[in-house]
């Protein structure tokens, strides 16, 4: 079977030619249901340029990888809310509001507020109470949050 490293080098040019950014890959499950899940971004992202970029990868995949076994296949965007696994994914979120949950020694914290910086090693997230720099290495998950602002109501 192939490995998710594997296939972000085969994905990756081909995304590249087609000016993307190959955000993410990921091989979830085992067998004919395993799932193969490809995250991409840039300008002009919708639903036809991913059932295009879909249709492509799904014959360059067929040829240059071994996934011998059934796979689906879903090529999506990072979308609103967008779990952050790799530096660069907390770097093109700073000024975004997160939920990061970390492994404190023993103990879990979950921290949210606003991502200030991103770096190789860490990042910073601000909250009215506090400023706190987080390894990468202490994250169990992070995502950003989205809010729902209430449009004013008409005449107000």
């Amino acid at each position: 079977m192939t490995t998710a490293a594997e296939i972000w080098t085969v994905v990756e040019p081909y995304l590249a030619a087609e000016r993307l950014e190959l955000d993410d890959v990921e091989l979830l499950g085992r067998g004919p249901g395993t799932l193969l899940r490809v995250v991409v971004d840039g300008e002009d992202v919708n639903i036809d340029r991913l059932a295009d970029v879909s249709r492509g990868l799904s014959r360059l995949l067929d040829n240059e990888t071994e996934l011998v076994e059934a796979y689906r296949l879903e090529v999506t965007s990072p979308g609103l809310e967008r779990a952050l696994r790799r530096p660069s994914h907390y770097t093109k979120s700073v000024g975004r509001e997160v939920v990061v949950k970390i492994a404190d020694g023993d103990q879990k914290a979950t921290i949210r507020g606003v991502l200030a910086d991103a770096g190789d090693s860490a990042f910073t997230v601000e909250s009215d109470e506090e400023r706190r720099i987080v390894d990468y290495e202490d994250v169990l998950t992070a995502k950003t949050v989205f809010r729902w602002e209430k449009a004013p109501k008409p005449g107000h």
